[in-house]
């Protein structure tokens, strides 16, 4: 590579250095760190606090919020709020009421005993999965709008790398943390560490609506049916709609279950939380982005549709792992091989399904088969 095509890279690189994508990354940070809080940190804390598995597995609901936060997303998009929008704007006004919202809601959690009022712990973690779902809206809004359209990979890029660093502060941070001070001392430090978020918010300035954005119609009901029903009625119309999404809800499903039990297991099995944030949170991270890396190269070497097959199998053979470590026991060793092969194995899955769905829209769009397009 000669010296000129060095420059160019260089210089493309030197867009990470802009005040815009720095603020999003620490707006991603902030969008990762409550996933684990209502997940499997959480998971941890109510074993520990002797609650059934039926119950924990019952808390796994609360971050249903995730799934279907595409139902008050067109509603965040156009409604003003009273003082903050005029203040701060409409993306940067959201933003700061939904992170307060985030923090208070943390707080309540961490404040609460899930031994003793079961119920009310459930439902302030659903107050968290809400209030991070709801800033999910806003950040990803306004990552969009403060970015050029050429810009917009290393904007998503940023907030990945945020969100990863958040999840694992969440994750393997807060075990440490509930170690060190006790489960209501983590939550507290969590609840604190949303503030970076906030500092990223007020950091930026309020963008300018782009040519993403959806121009307001005569009537909420005609938004909405411009910004939620058509682009379902959209998909609807596609070949093998049904098919397709049906399997795009099963293909994890397995992984997702497997990750709502899977603290509580580790805590039956009699390992501590600083080796449940060595191995599962810090170790089972590289792990993940492996997968991810072995994921695309199996895409590129099988086609999409076998290394579904493929990946889809090495999933469901993972989970073996934890039928051995549950017959084994404590044995740090194995735990670092069961961590290991699920994660892998799941990185490796979530590409090969990522990219499945990507080339299938693609197909959609020039009207063949889902099918025909994932066997490319």
């Amino acid at each position: 590579m000669g010296s000129a095509a060095i420059e160019r890279w260089l210089a493309a690189a030197a867009i990470y250095k802009d005040r815009r994508i720095l603020a999003i990354a620490l707006m991603g940070f902030s969008s990762g760190l409550p996933l684990a809080l209502v997940g499997a940190t959480l998971g941890v804390w109510l074993r520990e606090a002797h609650v059934d598995l039926a119950t924990i597995g019952f808390f796994a609901l609360t971050g249903i919020a995730y799934n279907v936060k595409f139902l008050w997303a067109p509603a965040m998009d156009r409604a003003p709020l009273p003082w903050l929008t005029r203040k701060f704007g409409r993306r940067r006004g959201w933003a700061l009421a939904t992170q307060a919202a985030l923090i208070a809601a943390i707080l309540l959690l961490g404040n609460s005993s899930p031994s003793t009022a079961p119920g009310l712990a459930a439902l302030f973690a659903v107050l968290v999965a809400f209030a991070s779902a709801s800033q999910d809206i806003v950040i990803d809004a306004l990552r969009v709008d403060l970015l050029a359209a050429h810009e917009q990979g290393a904007g998503a890029a940023a907030t990945q790398f945020g969100w990863r660093v958040g999840a694992l502060v969440s994750g393997a941070g807060a075990l440490y943390a509930a170690s060190f001070g006790g489960w209501r001392f983590a939550y507290i430090l969590m609840a604190a560490f949303v503030l970076v978020g906030t500092i990223a918010v007020l950091w930026v300035k309020e963008p300018k609506d782009g040519e993403t954005a959806l121009k307001p119609r005569a009537s909420f009901s005609e938004w909405i049916e411009h910004a939620v029903v058509d682009p379902f009625a959209d998909f609807a119309k596609r070949h093998a709609w049904a098919v397709i999404l049906v399997f795009v809800v099963l293909y994890k499903f397995g992984d997702a279950l497997a990750g709502v039990m899977s603290s509580p297991f580790y805590i039956d099995m009699g390992f501590s939380k600083i080796e449940i944030a060595n191995i599962s949170k810090i170790f089972g991270t590289g792990a993940t982005i492996l997968g991810v890396f072995l994921g695309g190269v199996v895409v590129y070497r099988l086609g999409a549709l076998k290394a579904l097959l493929v990946c889809g199998i090495l999933q469901m053979l993972s989970n073996l792992m934890f039928a051995a470590q549950a017959m084994a026991g404590h044995d740090a060793t194995l735990l670092i091989f069961t961590i290991g092969i699920e994660n892998v194995s799941g990185g490796m899955g979530s590409a090969a399904l990522m990219l499945g769905i990507w080339r299938g829209s693609q197909a959609a769009i020039g009207g063949k088969g889902f099918s025909a397009a994932v066997q490319g």
